[in-house]
């Protein structure tokens, strides 16, 4: 009795082991078709004509399955390889497609308890997850699951026992290793499908990649895992594919090739079975695509018109006749909206008493501009203004910041000026500059605004009265040279006014008290500016400090002169890097030109030759009669700040406009 047993026992332990050694080295290709597979199929599930496996047909509430007929012993170290090649084609529209496909190695060729719709004819909502089920899969999904976890409705995932994913990823494929580009699984075009375990290493690839591509080198997808606790000794490998009520597709395998413990054949992708033509069901939606095509070209043209007709208003301008003499200082809106990117505020260089200032590179030249925005809604005196911009854009002087030209459009002008990158002197001496100028700097650009002025007064065809000269005004080029901004404006914008309306232009601090009394601007009053201006420059300080006493900065610097101690009057932040000769004589020039009688003023001619040392400087005790000769001769009350106040040209502190910051001053 003991013997038989042991008998039986040998007997078996034989059995098995002839069974292991056979199945090492188990492999298979279907290159032509399937005609001689003899799958073990269910369902709808069939070989047609032409040699494809068909798992569905298009109809609905269908699980259908197709697997090899003979098991594949799997060992704890075994290894496997396959590949194939599909197609999914919904039935019920392209949009909604329908539910993909899996392929599968399982302990069972047969899953009546499966459900159909997402679980792909594999599992159903009991045994989903189970890990009984010993059931590994790899999903074509054209669905997103919620209650799965799908990360969309066109993804590749791993399963292992239910068909919430161990690791998915978007249906697409590598190119050079890195360059990822997508795939539609349900576009109805043959793709290949590569998977490849690696029993030692624990490791699962799979690749994707349309039909006429070689295998990319980079996987899709990548998994570590131990498959020996999930595949049993005799399983079977296939594909599972199911439909629902609404969701219907057709699923194809063209070609499959398998290998145990190596690398599956390659499949000869010439040689597949071709796919049949799409199906009536597809090809109706010809008729109802062609009309909603039809309508939405009409729409999509009435659209582009539309919006060429909102442009032509967006950059509609006004152009007169007489202004036709003006082409070449006359700029297009539409070029100017672009040079500036549309006015975007962090084009915005700064703001003006008469607009903003915006930073623009003009389309084509290239050529870096900066373009204020006026408003001058007033039509009386247009004609004039337009005239006298076009003469002030023929001064050409390198100590002046040109005006280029202009735009009119409905209520608004657009002036465009040459840009200055440096932007205005103003923010180089005050408000703690991140650079400070040294004294060769700012005597470069005392002289040249002295020359800058000299033009406008006595060098050009007309006497040009400045009317603002102040730090603010001055503009540096690339160089640190003064250049002049903003000159004769101030009578340009006369135009735009109510004649019977008082309009004094300028800053407090900068104003001659004679075009205080009479609100008239000669060149006197913009030799007294170029004064206050001067010894802001050498002092480093505003021409009226505000503060609980108002501190005026002529009348501080001449109590030092007075003392024989004008030096101490200088910017501190010099430091000793200084010539004593020009500070002293920037200062005294400060001092002379500051002179409340207008008369006792010198021009600006005698003042470009007193900074460039052709003639020597009076002597200021000669002109000093009284000391009501510099500055103001009378404190600063409050009727007459006030009255200053009120001044268009004015800031809120009476000493600067807000424009200072800019690179292209505005300050009116």
């Amino acid at each position: 009795m003991c013997v038989s047993k042991l008998t039986m026992m040998l007997v078996l332990l034989l059995v098995t082991k002839l069974v292991q050694v056979s199945g090492e080295n188990t492999s298979f290709i279907f290159n032509y078709g399937f005609q001689s597979a003899n799958l073990t199929m269910d369902d709808v599930s069939e070989i047609t004509s032409s040699g494809l496996l068909q798992l569905t047909n298009g109809t609905a509430q269908q699980r259908c399955h197709a697997f090899y007929p003979n098991p594949i012993v799997f060992t704890n170290n075994s290894s496997f390889s396959t590949t194939f090649v599909f197609a999914i084609r919904p039935v019920t529209s392209p949009a909604s497609g329908g539910h993909g496909m899996a392929f599968a190695i399982s302990p069972t060729k047969a899953f009546p308890r499966a459900s159909v719709g997402p679980y792909l004819g594999l599992f159903n909502i009991t045994n989903n997850a189970d890990p009984t089920n010993h059931v590994f899969a790899v999903e074509l999904d054209i669905t997103q699951s919620g209650e799965f976890d799908d990360i969309d409705g066109n993804h590749v995932g791993i399963d292992i026992n239910g068909l919430k994913s161990m690791k998915s990823a978007p249906a697409g494929y590598y190119v050079n290793g890195f360059q990822f580009r997508n795939l539609s699984l349900k576009s109805g075009l043959p793709m290949q499908v590569w998977v490849d375990y690696d029993g030692g290493k624990k490791k699962i690839n799979v690749t994707l990649a349309p039909i006429n591509a070689n295998k990319p080198e980079t996987p899709l997808l990548t998994l570590y895992q131990d498959l020996s606790q999930v595949l049993t000794n005799f399983s079977y490998v296939g594909f599972s594919s199911s439909t629902s009520a609404l969701l219907v597709a057709s699923h194809y395998v063209l070609g499959w090739s398998f290998q145990l413990n190596g690398e599956a054949q390659n499949l000869d992708t010439a040689k597949l079975p071709e796919l049949p033509p799409l199906s009536g069901k597809r090809s109706m939606i010809l008729p109802i695509v062609l009309p909603l095509l039809s309508l939405c070209l009409i729409i999509f043209v009435s659209l582009l018109v539309a919006c060429y007709i909102k442009q032509k208003r967006k950059f509609s301008e006004i152009v007169e006749e007489w202004e036709q003499n003006y082409g070449p200082h006359r700029f297009k809106y539409k070029d100017l909206y672009f040079a500036t990117k549309g006015f975007k505020e962090k084009e915005l260089l700064g703001f003006g008493g008469f607009g903003k200032v915006y930073k623009g590179t003009m389309p084509g030249s290239k050529i870096d501009v900066a373009v204020k925005k006026v408003s001058h809604d007033s039509q009386q005196g247009m004609r004039e203004f337009i005239a006298e911009i076009v003469s002030i854009g023929r001064l050409r002087h390198r100590n002046l910041v040109s005006l280029l030209g202009y735009c009119r459009r409905k209520g608004e002008l657009l002036l465009v000026y040459e840009f200055m990158p440096n932007g205005s002197l103003d923010k180089y001496l005050h408000n703690q500059p991140s650079m400070t100028l040294n004294w060769m700097q700012r005597f470069k650009i005392i002289k040249g605004v002295a020359l800058g002025l000299c033009y406008l007064h006595e060098e050009w065809e007309q006497v040009v009265v400045h009317r603002d000269v102040k730090a603010s005004n001055v503009l540096l080029d690339s160089d640190f040279n003064g250049r002049l901004g903003d000159f004769g404006l101030a009578r340009l914008y006369d135009h735009g006014v109510d004649p019977a309306t008082t309009h004094l232009v300028g800053t407090l601090g900068y104003l001659a008290p004679e075009a205080i009394r009479t609100g008239r601007a000669t060149t006197k009053s913009d030799v007294f500016a170029f004064g206050a201006f001067l010894l802001e420059v050498a002092c480093g300080r505003r021409p009226i400090e505000r503060g609980s006493e108002d501190e005026i900065l002529v009348d501080w610097v001449y109590g030092l002169w007075k003392k024989g101690e004008i030096i101490e009057a200088m910017d501190q932040t010099l430091g000793t890097e200084y010539n004593r000769e020009e500070l002293e004589l920037a200062l005294s020039l400060g001092l002379l030109c500051s002179n409340s009688r207008a008369k006792d003023r010198p021009s600006m001619r005698q003042v470009v030759q007193y900074v460039n040392k052709e003639v020597p400087m009076p002597d200021l005790l000669s002109l000093m009669s009284s000391p009501s000769c510099f500055g103001f001769t009378f404190e600063i009350e409050k009727e007459f700040d006030d009255m200053i106040m009120s001044f268009p040209s004015s800031s809120v502190d009476g000493t600067h406009t807000s424009i200072s910051e800019s690179l292209l001053s505005g300050s009116r």
